[in-house]
């Protein structure tokens, strides 16, 4: 009985993140104004336009900043806490406190996004797939986060441990703040 309570609710939780997932890289797509006929960018604003487009009445567009996407990821995944404490009992009052951990939620699924584009980057670079359109566009995406690396650590002949250093940067940020920022986040609900 309690591995079936469990499935319903593992369900959700993936497809909240699926879903919340592709709205964040669509905020990022739109953020470093990536190719929009990349067929990878044209199926990810389809997914997220029938979230996104009603959004964008009450959450303008900033520069290149996609408030209404941003603003549906974060609610997707408090809808999610929302379903949770429904379930649970829980007051509307206190489940309105959980946005912030919804937020917090995005930036750790951030964090994610540029550690597996980098990632991606330095395997196809090994391979030699580099010009593959959905490479090109986590490039596009992972760029203005490598770019400081770069200017800072020169290549090493031909070899280039920028992206490395970036790396292991995500990981103290995921390992050491985070935990920080999660706990003090954690505190508006306890």
């Amino acid at each position: 009985m309690n591995a079936l309570g469990g499935t319903p609710i593992y369900l959700l939780s993936l497809i909240v993140q699926i879903c919340s997932f592709i709205l964040l890289l669509r905020v990022l797509l739109q953020l470093v104004q990536a190719d929009f006929f990349n067929p990878v960018s044209q199926t990810i604003f389809k997914l997220s336009a029938p979230v996104v487009e009603p959004l964008n009445k009450v959450f303008p567009t900033i520069g290149t900043l996609n408030l209404a996407a941003l603003m549906a990821a974060i609610l997707i995944r408090w809808a999610f806490y929302l379903v949770m404490g429904l379930v649970t009992g829980v007051n509307l009052v206190d489940i309105l406190l959980y946005i912030p951990i919804a937020a917090f939620d995005l930036l750790y699924a951030l964090i994610e996004i540029y550690f597996w584009g980098i990632f991606i980057l330095a395997i196809s670079s090994w391979v030699g797939t580099t010009g593959h359109p959905s490479v090109r566009l986590v490039g596009q995406i992972t760029e203005p986060y490598l770019r400081p690396f770069r200017r800072l650590i020169p290549p090493i002949g031909m070899m280039d441990i920028s992206p490395m250093i970036a790396i292991i940067s995500l990981i103290v940020i995921r390992n050491k703040v985070l935990p920080i920022i999660g706990g003090a986040v954690q505190s508006l609900v306890s």
